[in-house]
């Protein structure tokens, strides 16, 4: 019998396991053990047993699952994993790992599921705190403290460093560390506890959660599930959601009770102006309260940079907040992010923009002297292969990210409002816009003194037919330059 300790993760593991493997040492003949496992009476750990031959050559796609069970908090895992190996070479089950029946096939399924999760909690759940700035270079110092269910901070790492490129950051989890500043990735041992200090910013993210906790659509169940309770004490918003669930309903029996709100179509935005009312009913509460409207531009990007208010953040790079002079008289809202922009943290720098440059410039706007911004804040996608497909946004993700725009537009109050795409005009106008049939002039909005809907210059990139692109590119230019047909007023 031979009793090993695995101490430094996978390569320790893999070297082990191929020397067992080499020695055709029996998975019923090892035994896997953790660091101090057990206890006072451990067996002595012999030397691994010679090697009889060659290794047998072991399938990429096991090599690939092993590394990520290897994370798990499990201590059967690295005995699943070495019968596994062993079934695959001597047991000459070579399809195994498609068995879905198999009982350790399937306990190795669920457990890479399990740390899956884990990692996607992990990217939802963090949440960053300022703690200075370094004082030679300048850039923002921040520290984060989470919980995770497994040994998951190297599969982490890399992401957070994507993601927060610009500023100096430190995580730290029970089971590992991690910490980045600007030039290297960093990662060392857990720790048992930090204290992250509390920052002016989590009261303004306290009421944007607030904002968005629309009590009608409240399903405990399914917000725990998704927000297990176990990272509640971590979260700024925390302190509100059991107050909030008491409350829902309530909140709800005087919605029900209030008269429904008129149907909009291209009139007045009965939404835009409770924004402006700053009024305090309960149910404008729910939309979009005073807490967070009347922030400055710098405050409102600060506050969406942490924005979770959709599943979007997930996948995305980061939050692209519009750009542009915060006193522009034109204003234009495109539809979300792409694959650039995504990337680049700016709005309007890939193909699209390129074309919207050039259709500008010939409409004697300048790119210069506008605001340009989107409707939704973060880049949907499909991976495929090493690309990443645009999908469009559904309007729960379209509302969720109205009131970073309705911010925006409080704030820049522009003079002209151009809509570029169907996501954009469903934001602000009706849900049910529809752009082929309502383009050009739209009035009475109460968004801005002049409004013009049109297509979003991604829909021309992807006309075939060059007549039809011709034809549509003289009608969008044809939108855009009814920006200059409308002299100021003073």
């Amino acid at each position: 019998m031979h009793t090993l300790t695995i101490e430094s993760g996978f390569p320790e593991w893999r070297e082990k396991a191929r020397a067992l493997l080499q020695a055709k040492v029996e998975p019923r003949e090892v035994i896997w053990e953790e660091p101090g496992q057990s206890g006072l009476f451990a067996p002595e750990e012999h030397p691994l047993p010679a090697a009889r031959g060659s290794a047998p050559t072991v399938p990429r796609d096991f090599l690939s699952l092993a590394e990520t069970i290897a994370h798990h908090r499990s201590p059967e895992r690295w005995a699943l994993l070495y019968e596994t190996l062993w079934r695959l070479t001597w047991g000459r089950e070579s399809k195994l790992l498609k068995i879905a029946s198999d009982a350790t096939i399937a306990r190795l399924q669920r457990m890479r599921k399990e740390i899956g999760r884990d990692v996607h909690k992990m990217h939802a759940f963090v949440r960053f705190k300022k703690t200075g700035e370094d004082p030679e270079t300048g850039r923002e110092q921040f520290m984060a403290w989470f919980e995770p269910d497994h040994q998951i901070m190297p599969l982490t790492a890399k992401f957070f460093q994507k993601r927060f490129t610009g500023m100096d950051w430190a995580i730290f989890t029970p089971t590992g560390s991690a910490s980045w500043d600007g030039k290297t990735l960093r990662q060392g041992p857990g720790v048992t506890q930090v204290e992250v200090p509390e920052e002016e910013l989590d009261e303004l993210w306290r009421g944007y959660y607030r904002s968005i906790f629309n009590p009608a659509r409240l399903k405990v169940k399914a917000m725990q599930a998704e927000m297990p309770k176990k990272y509640w004490k971590n979260l700024p918003e925390s302190a509100l959601i059991e107050s909030l669930i008491s409350e829902s309903r309530n909140r709800v029996g005087k919605m029900h009770e209030e008269k429904p709100r008129p149907a909009t179509s291209g009139g007045n935005n009965p939404y835009l102006k409770k924004l402006r009312d700053l009024s305090t009913d309960e149910e404008s509460r729910v939309l979009a309260p005073d807490e967070y409207v009347g922030q400055a531009l710098a405050k409102l990007r600060e506050a969406a940079s942490c924005c979770q208010a959709c599943p979007l953040h997930s996948a995305a790079t980061g939050t692209v907040m519009g750009e542009g002079p915060p006193d522009a008289e034109i204003m234009i809202v495109g539809e979300q992010p792409g694959d650039q922009e995504d990337l680049l943290g700016r709005p309007f720098v890939g193909p699209a923009g390129q074309l919207l440059d050039r259709a500008l410039e010939a409409a004697g706007i300048e790119r210069s002297k506008s605001y340009l911004t989107n409707a939704v804040k973060h880049f949907k996608f499909v991976p495929k292969g090493k690309h990443r497909l645009h999908q469009n946004p559904n309007l729960d993700e379209i509302s969720r990210c109205k009131p970073w725009l309705i911010g925006e537009i409080l704030q820049v109050k522009p003079r002209i409002l151009i809509l570029l795409g169907s996501s954009a005009c469903k934001s602000l106008i009706d849900p049910k816009f529809k752009i082929t049939q309502e383009r050009g002039l739209v009035e009475n909005t109460g968004l801005a003194e002049i409004v013009i809907a049109t297509v979003h210059p991604s829909y021309l990139l992807r006309l075939v037919d060059p007549q039809q692109q011709k034809q549509e590119k003289k009608r969008f230019l044809e939108d855009l330059s009814l920006a200059r047909s409308f002299p100021p007023t003073s």
